[in-house]
This record gives C-alpha cells, sequence and structure tokens, in this order.
C-alpha cells in the first residue's frame, strides 16, 4: 500500500481491506500521476500550509519565449523534487513545438524511489491559460 499517498491508503483499506499486503505498479503510477497534475496546477502561494507548494504563474515567464525554457524546466523540476517523494533522478526536459503552436510541452523522465530500476515517463503541456495536463 505504499504506493499510495497517506489519504489515498486510508480510503483503500476501507474499501479493499485484503489488499493491504500487495503493492500494484499501476495504482504507483496512477498516484503519482495524479498527485504530479495537483503540484503543477497549484500557483505558489494558494496553499496556507506550504507557501512554496506548486509552480509560479508561467504566464510571466512565458512572455520572454524562448529564453524562458530553462527557466519553466528547472522550477518543474524543484517542484517534483520537493513535493513527489516518490520519484528520484528527476529530469525535465523541452519538448520543440508541434500541432499546438499556443502550448509547451515537457517531458518528465524519473526513477521510483522504491525500485530504482523502474524509470517512468510523463509528457506534460502548458496551454495558453497556464493550466497544466499530464499524461504517461
Amino acid at each position: 500500500m505504499r504506493e499510495e499517498r497517506l489519504l489515498e491508503r486510508i480510503r483503500s483499506w476501507e474499501r479493499e481491506p485484503e489488499r493491504r499486503a500487495r503493492e500494484d505498479p499501476r495504482r504507483v503510477n496512477d498516484s503519482i500521476l495524479g498527485h504530479l497534475v495537483r503540484i503543477l496546477n497549484t500557483r505558489q502561494g494558494n496553499v496556507p500550509i506550504a507557501e512554496d507548494y506548486g509552480i509560479p504563474d508561467f504566464l510571466d515567464l512565458l512572455g520572454s519565449y524562448p529564453e524562458s525554457v530553462r527557466e519553466v524546466e528547472r522550477v518543474i523540476r524543484s517542484a517534483i523534487q520537493k513535493f513527489e517523494p516518490r520519484l528520484k533522478s528527476v529530469r525535465v526536459s523541452f519538448i520543440p513545438p508541434g500541432e499546438d503552436p499556443l502550448s509547451l510541452r515537457f517531458q518528465i523522465a524519473a526513477r521510483l524511489s522504491s525500485d530504482s530500476r523502474q524509470q517512468v515517463v510523463y509528457e506534460t503541456s502548458i496551454d495558453s491559460d497556464g493550466k497544466v495536463h499530464l499524461r504517461d
């Protein structure tokens, strides 16, 4: 059950008490993906318990595109390293614009802390409104 965050584990214990001893790799991935969506769509200063939780508003940085791409990569990597302890060796790489020139895309690659041989890769895009979308 370590594959999920604390509140997810509590809900799972109530729904599936027989599952306490097994770890499900898909649940690990889904839980991490869901948490990354929350981190990357929360603006710093909006969470009272941790003022630095989330990311700054990228709309200010995007005004200096393409020079700001490295700063956006750094900010995303830093937020993940600080607030998602199930990932280590996090790398964030810019993906050149594709069919939607109004969004920025990045690849997030990392290793699971619980199994350093297992790599996870997510693709994230930031739309023109600053909303971050993720998929694996």
